[in-house]
């Protein structure tokens, strides 16, 4: 039976390692491969990401474009398609579309669109809708009701 010290790797698997900087023989001696003097031949070298040798970075030459509007509203898009799900006459609003796991958080509002098609008399709660969802719901008999 093998025990845990009879273990070892099969042949060929492993190799020892490279010893740098012992002795001339070896291919590794004096510079230990580094070449010869300079910045890349020192303890540590590694230029910062982005560096360019002292010359200007290239993401400090290009100028700064655009800002982040602070004041912006985030509103989340569902299709008329996705409100399948639901069964007939029921209500859908923003709190059961989250509860169903079609979108995951009501941000700055819901606005329903219109791509797909529904079915089932629906009452659908939301705080935007585009005209072709509001002709899709009602055309298959449901209301729709915005929430100010």
């Amino acid at each position: 039976m093998i025990e845990l010290h009879d273990l070892k790797p099969s042949p060929g698997s492993t190799r020892n390692r490279r010893r740098r900087g012992i002795g001339r023989g070896t291919g590794l001696g004096k510079t230990a491969g580094r070449g010869s003097k300079g910045q890349k031949s020192r303890s540590g070298a590694r230029a910062k990401r982005g560096f360019e040798g002292g010359q200007m970075p290239l993401h400090r030459r290009l100028p700064k474009r655009g800002f982040t509007n602070i004041f912006r509203k985030q509103i989340v898009v569902v299709n008329v398609g996705q409100l399948q799900v639901f069964r007939a006459g029921s209500s859908v609003s923003p709190d059961a579309l989250v509860e169903r796991g079609i979108i995951k958080k009501v941000k700055d509002g819901v606005k329903i669109l219109g791509r797909g098609e529904v079915s089932k008399a629906l009452k659908v709660t939301a705080h935007f809708f585009s005209q072709s969802a509001r002709d899709k719901i009602s055309r298959a008999g449901g209301a729709v009701e915005e929430i100010k």
